[in-house]
């Protein structure tokens, strides 16, 4: 009984002396790296035909991509770091929608939504489950946009109804979309299952609207703009591993 008694206060004594492993403190480093699904929720105001008016009910729409997400987070304190995301380039189709929808693809445009927020971990910083919440601002950069023929035809048929022009005369188009700057909001978990590695889900939502210009063109000249603006708002979902330094 006496060595029972000796043995329980030594691996009390032991366990007294171990050093706590802090999940999270200050100076920690966090990278993660998952499948991010960006989803939006799109709207667009009616095609604007510049001199002339809008073109009511005409109207474009976004579809849904999936790339990989990289996310890094500096902890100031133990419940205080600034998060960063970003993301290989995400690739969307451009649709018609409203008076244009069965219209098909209209156009695609990939881009990069790097976001910056200012994150909150609520638990004590030895827990291995540290949910946490962030606010910041998301910026977007469109690029590589290009049109289709299916595009170019319903341009083309625009011209005819409204300014009156030969059928054929408008036979290319191109498009540029405006750079975005909004508001970003997050949710995420991440779960230590080791000292060093875990798993990680988030969500954010991202305040993201451009200014959409289609040119059209006739034998390489301007003859026509049409503008509309897009809100694509997006819900961006992310799993993933994490791996803290």
């Amino acid at each position: 009984m006496s060595r029972i008694i000796h043995l329980s206060v030594l691996a009390a004594g032991l366990l007294a002396a171990a050093p706590v492993t802090q999940a999270y403190e200050a100076g920690d480093f966090m990278v993660r790296a998952g499948a991010a699904h960006v989803n939006p929720n799109d709207s667009s105001s009616d095609l604007t035909l510049e001199g002339v008016g809008s073109l009511p009910g005409a109207r474009v729409g976004v579809d849904s991509n999936t790339q990989l997400g990289i996310t890094a987070t500096y902890m100031l304190t133990s419940n205080i770091g600034v998060g960063v995301l970003g993301a290989t380039p995400f690739q969307h189709d451009i649709d018609g929608a409203g008076t244009l929808d069965g219209a098909g693809k209209l156009a695609e445009t990939k881009h990069l939504p790097p976001t910056l927020t200012l994150q909150y971990f609520p638990l004590d910083s030895g827990s291995r489950i540290q949910p946490y919440a962030g606010i910041g601002v998301n910026y977007t950069h469109f690029f590589e946009e290009k049109t289709t023929a299916t595009l170019t035809t319903a341009v083309d048929g625009v011209a005819q109804d409204v300014l009156g022009t030969a059928p054929g005369t408008i036979n290319g188009t191109d498009l540029d979309l405006d750079a975005s700057v909004g508001v970003a909001l997050e949710l995420g978990v991440d779960w230590m299952v080791s000292e060093h590695f875990g798993l990680n889900a988030a969500l954010w939502y991202a305040d993201i609207s451009t200014d959409a210009t289609i040119t059209a063109l006739a034998d390489g000249a301007e003859a026509a703009k049409i503008t509309t603006e897009v809100d694509i708002d997006p819900m961006v979902y992310m799993v993933g591993v994490m791996y803290k330094f």
